[in-house]
């Protein structure tokens, strides 16, 4: 929900928490800013271009059929979904703000449909060639977590 919590040791003082915290947050801020998915449908067409050619591709014996990629504003339950009968593949928006690397790997997973639509073992193992695949699933189950968590103090 657009927050960032900074845990600190309890052993810190809150001038120390107030001198120490700010910098970081925003040095954190700063680096995440450079590092986001692209936010428009060409650019995002690109992008899945160049993770097929480099994930998806060395590992298939035939081309990837044509296929479009979109961002959506109506999957709240899915980061991304595949059509492999039309090659339209529609990404969630919520995904905007998300690093590269998650963004990439949502990519790759829909991109995977297209050479085999069904979750198979051989689904797995194309996806699996995406070094931050365990990385990429983690973060997307803490946005999950984070969405669906009442954080209230009631």
């Amino acid at each position: 929900h657009g927050r960032l919590v900074a845990v600190v040791p309890a052993r810190i003082t809150a001038s120390q928490e107030t001198e120490l915290v700010p910098p970081l947050v925003a040095r954190f801020l700063a680096k995440e800013a450079k590092r986001t998915i692209p936010t428009g449908d060409e650019a995002l067409h690109e992008r899945a271009v160049e993770v097929a050619e480099i994930f998806l591709l060395p590992w298939l014996e035939e081309p990837l059929p044509e296929f479009s990629v979109t961002w959506v504003s109506n999957q709240r339950r899915r980061w991304g979904s595949c059509h492999p009968s039309t090659g339209r593949i529609r990404i969630t928006d919520r995904l905007r703000r998300a690093p590269d690397w998650v963004g990439d790997y949502v990519l790759l997973h829909e991109l995977a449909h297209l050479a085999e639509p069904a979750h198979s073992p051989r689904f797995w193992d194309l996806v699996g060639h995406y070094p931050h695949v365990d990385r990429a699933k983690a973060f997307l189950n803490g946005m999950e977590f984070a969405t669906t968590v009442d954080y209230s103090l009631d």
